[in-house]
């Protein structure tokens, strides 16, 4: 399995963890239509991830930390192409959105 593949299987698996923490949130009228998208995976900055991402989604990565996700998903920005996180913020996303899941 090469290495763009077990990042993307992590980001999946990450993705999993989350969902029911966006699953219980209401809908609001700043959120997205259907079919605009918000995906995040989280990527390592070498040379071979950023390679893959440029092949796969035709632009090099952008990397974005869990704050601004956080901020995109309060005001429904939405992107064409993923946006990448490193294992500390994906970390810390995951950890805010579970602390709100639990919350509500």
């Amino acid at each position: 399995m090469n290495r763009f593949t077990t990042i993307a299987a992590v980001a999946t698996l990450a993705a999993s963890v989350a969902a029911p923490a966006l699953a219980q949130q209401n809908r609001l009228p700043t959120e997205a239509p259907a079919g605009a998208q918000r995906i995040v995976m989280m990527c390592t900055n070498d040379a071979a991830t950023r390679s893959a991402f440029r092949r796969e989604h035709g632009a090099p990565p952008t990397f974005v930390t869990a704050d601004q996700v956080l901020q995109a998903r309060a005001t429904g920005e939405t992107w064409s192409a993923p946006r990448c996180m490193n294992a500390r913020e994906h970390g810390r996303l995951t950890q805010t959105l579970n602390t709100y899941a639990a919350v509500r």
